[in-house]
């Protein structure tokens, strides 16, 4: 009994270990775990490059620090963790606040966790900051509706253009025909 425990604690250390390492080598995205009530457990580097908050900082505050007031004042927070929790998943696309002050543009997941017996244990946060993406994205509209604009322009040009190279001509025939 006493060999068997230890296995499964050396596997579990295993499993541990190995989950810290892939967690910390995830550069690009934010990842944090959540107690059933939303407060942050823990917390990889990116999160902390991402939000701005170190990991002494957050953990223990509750999520809808990262939402706007706004946001905060209506219950969008809880209401991410409810859909998490009906669907097992929330996709999340939209403004979330650094520790600054600053607000940034994400894309992610909330991800309910349960144990075998269906229980929730908590919620899986995996964020993105898509603020350079959408900035881009924005920027490109702007400059397709402006090349739109300018196609107008030229063509309301070359009508106008032609049109009065017309009423040129029939001015030529009109006096041409005024002297005789």
């Amino acid at each position: 009994l006493n060999r068997q425990i230890e296995r499964k604690n050396l596997v579990l250390n295993s499993f541990t270990r190995h989950f810290k390492i892939l967690m910390e080598g995830v550069v690009d995205y934010a990842i944090f775990a959540l107690d059933k009530e939303g407060h942050v457990e823990s917390w990889n580097s990116a999160a902390q490059k991402i939000m701005g908050y170190t990991t002494e900082e957050v953990v223990g505050k509750h999520f809808g620090i990262f939402f706007r007031p706004d946001e905060r004042r209506t219950g969008e927070p809880n209401r991410a963790l409810e859909q998490a929790i009906q669907r097992g998943k929330h996709e999340i696309e939209g403004w979330r606040v650094r520790k600054n002050g600053t607000p940034f543009f994400v894309t992610g997941l909330i991800s309910s966790i349960h144990d075998d017996a269906g229980n929730l244990l908590g919620f899986a946060n995996v964020l993105r900051d898509a603020t350079e993406r959408r900035d881009a994205q924005e920027k490109l509209v702007e400059a397709r509706e402006q090349l739109a604009m300018a196609q107008k322009m030229e063509a309301i040009g070359k009508l106008t253009g032609g049109i009065a190279h017309d009423f040129n001509n029939l001015l030529m025939i009109i006096g041409g025909n005024a002297q005789t």
